[in-house]
């Protein structure tokens, strides 16, 4: 593999979707827990417990599949019909983009490629569309397409090589401290993502 001709501290950025460029909204799902009697967030500890969201997360079960287990992860707490419902309203909790995010990530796209690397659902490139996402990288790489999910570094070593990038040579961006780590453990620089100024000081260099 080669980089792209010398110029840019890094040749190639690699970014997580969640909690970085889209994020979800939970309020109808707290609201349905406080109606229901249960702490809020209890769905969602129940729903990405590896055991229920991994087999999503790697494409071994759909949507609909994976609400029917968090149901059964809450039986006991509440009623079945109830529990069907706090799935469901996790599934369809609606998101938006990251707009500063998304703009620091087009700007640097012009001067190196640019990957999105996510642990997401066969959903994930439809939700790009419909954020208006569509174009924003040159590649998306989903852990239920491709049957890896992070902190697996196959992962971040595929995100390398489509296009063309040495691991060394990347800038890997995630608000998951495990993930981060991950990368820095194949050569990465990395930036642990909590807001866009953390993404906006990374990205610097590029632009000096």
């Amino acid at each position: 593999m080669t980089d792209r001709p010398a110029g840019p501290p890094f040749g190639a950025v690699l970014c997580d979707v969640d909690n970085v460029i889209r994020h979800y909204d939970p309020a109808g799902v707290y609201a349905l827990e406080r109606a229901a009697g249960l702490a809020e967030g209890t769905t969602m500890k129940v729903a990405f417990a590896p055991e229920t969201d991994l087999p999503l997360l790697l494409g071994r079960i759909d949507a609909q599949e994976w609400v029917r287990s968090i149901a059964a992860g809450l039986a006991g707490l509440v009623s079945e019909p109830t529990a069907w419902d706090l799935g469901t309203a996790l599934l369809e909790s609606p998101f938006a983009a990251d707009e500063p995010v998304v703009a620091l990530l087009r700007r640097a796209r012009t001067r190196v490629p640019l990957v999105l690397v996510s642990n997401a659902t066969l959903r994930l490139e439809d939700d790009l569309a419909v954020l208006g996402l569509a174009d924003l990288a040159d590649h998306v790489v989903s852990s239920a397409r491709v049957g890896l999910a992070k902190p697996d570094p196959r992962i971040l070593r595929l995100a390398a090589s489509l296009v063309g990038v040495r691991p060394e040579r990347c800038l890997y961006v995630d608000d998951t401290a495990e993930y981060v780590d991950a990368a820095g453990a194949l050569g990465m620089r990395t930036v642990h993502f909590r807001e866009a100024a953390d993404l906006e000081r990374a990205l610097a260099p590029l632009f000096a």
